[in-house]
């Protein structure tokens, strides 16, 4: 019975070959032995790595989801992200106002009777442009409690140059100087960039001189500068109490609540001639929009999870495609935590609302939400609280939520386990495929020595036996002789 596979030819049949040259063709033949041998080991080891890898992948798409949707859950898992308030100004000619968390809610009754202002003086007239020698000496600048000096010498003696020097001095706490022509000759203007009634400038000369005695002012001495405006402070009340700021940027009259003054509210005057100011309503109330905004922003975050959820564990029985996790029990499980958060009652001091779908989050077929924006206004006009308490209670939806995917997230949590366990079977694979090749490696060196000896004894015996062949050929016929 002849066999249908083609024997390896170790020999030639040629007298070439039995010349004494290459019977076996070693290196193909050693690479075919070693290519049989490693082929199936190796399809094993790329199998099951491409299939961890895919794994792999597939735990930082599901972490990645995780994360993306616990990002959705701090505007909603404490109860600071429901203090979110808004004010609105009666006047805004007067006043506007801006809050930050925790600011009181409710209406106040404001009035603006004063602004906050900085002091401007401006000096007598000096002959000339600004140009004209004043003298030289030391200047001693104030404001308020700060103080600065400058030295006026020949180089800079001229009004001109001694606003350039109480401009770039170090340590000027904020006076700033200009020269203005008028026809009656240049005048010094100082001003202060800082409001309110103790900011005032004082000027004087500290070398005893007299050179720059007609620069200097104090509150004392003012008959070389004329007062254009006067350093005073902000005055206003709220709901009734009467207050002072230097600045027209009110920050501590009233918790959480900024005020900038911008003018003064309208007056009106009685019989007598008394003049009163017309409060303008403050009114601080809770940013419903923001909340609303940040549960759907919630929703459609939740929806985009469940999409991943989907792409992950999908089976499509038209096609036999399967999601890289279908059938795991880590994404069932984790999809079975969230989802037992997201239906669970939660206790919230209300009856009425104390679940998603009462405050008009429902469920799809598909097992996405939606919002009914009507019953979810209604739900946080009603009772605000109750919603607060739904999301970012102790055992708020929100707060589990965050809690659990923290826990799933952490270092030792069953997705990063699940990761690093699948991290070290690919490091084990790669383990096997390099000690595969080196016993390859190994296996080619001893195969070629063996069949390089049998080469050799091969075409040793061809030579012998070619050697005989024509030996025996030379020998002399041998005759018979027949018998008679």
């Amino acid at each position: 019975m002849s066999s249908t596979n083609n024997p390896v030819s170790v020999a030639s049949s040629t007298s070439a070959g039995a010349a004494g040259g290459s019977v076996i063709n070693v290196s193909l033949l050693v690479s075919q032995l070693v290519q049989a041998t490693q082929a199936p080991q190796q399809a094993l080891i790329t199998a099951q790595t491409t299939t961890v890898t895919t794994q792999i992948s597939a735990l930082g798409t599901l972490k990645s989801a995780l994360s993306t949707f616990q990002g959705s859950l701090s505007s909603l898992d404490s109860s600071s992200s429901f203090n979110a308030q808004t004010a609105t100004s009666g006047d805004t000619s007067a006043f506007t106002a801006t809050v930050t968390s925790g600011a009181p809610v409710g209406n106040y009754s404001v009035t603006v009777s004063q602004l906050a202002t900085a002091q401007q003086i401006l000096s007598g007239p000096f002959t000339g442009t600004g140009t004209s020698a004043v003298g030289t000496g030391t200047l001693k600048l104030s404001l308020g409690s700060s103080s600065f000096s400058v030295t006026i010498s020949s180089s800079n003696d001229t009004l001109n140059g001694i606003a350039q020097a109480i401009n770039s001095a170090s340590g000027n706490p904020g006076i700033t100087a200009t020269v203005v022509q008028g026809s009656d000759g240049a005048h010094l203007l100082l001003t202060s960039t800082q409001t309110g009634a103790s900011n005032t400038i004082q000027v004087s000369e500290t070398d005893s001189g007299t050179a720059l005695s007609a620069l200097t002012y104090s509150s004392s001495s003012t008959s070389n500068y004329t007062q254009e405006t006067a350093a005073q402070d902000a005055k206003y009340s709220i709901s009734g109490v009467a207050g002072t700021s230097a600045s027209n940027t009110v920050t501590t009259a009233l918790s959480g609540v900024t005020l900038t003054l911008l003018g003064t509210t309208p007056t009106s005057t009685d019989s007598s001639g008394k003049t009163t100011y017309t409060p303008e309503t403050l009114s601080v109330s809770t940013a419903t929009s923001t909340i609303e905004s940040n549960i759907n922003a919630f929703v459609s975050a939740y929806n985009t999870l469940v999409g991943s959820f989907n792409t992950l564990g999908s089976y499509d029985a038209s096609t036999n495609a399967a999601g890289p996790m279908t059938g795991s029990a880590l994404l069932s499980g984790i999809k079975n935590q969230v989802q037992n958060q997201l239906y669970s009652i939660v206790n919230t001091g209300s009856s009425t609302y104390n679940t998603l779908a009462s405050i008009g989050i429902t469920t799809n077929k598909d097992g996405t939400l939606s919002v009914n924006s009507s019953h979810l206004s209604t739900a946080l006009s009603t009772n605000f609280s109750a919603v607060s308490q739904l999301f970012s209670g102790t055992q708020g939806v929100a707060t589990g939520l965050n809690s659990l995917i923290t826990s799933n997230l952490a270092a030792n949590g069953a997705v990063t386990s699940a990761s690093n366990t699948l991290v070290n079977k690919e490091n084990s694979l790669t383990t096997q495929t390099n000690t595969l090749n080196t016993q390859m490696t190994a296996l080619t060196a001893s195969l070629t020595q063996q069949y390089s000896a049998l080469n050799t004894l091969l075409s040793s015996l061809q030579t012998t036996s070619a050697y005989l062949t024509q030996a025996f050929a030379s020998l002399p016929t041998v005759q018979g002789q027949s018998n008679a």
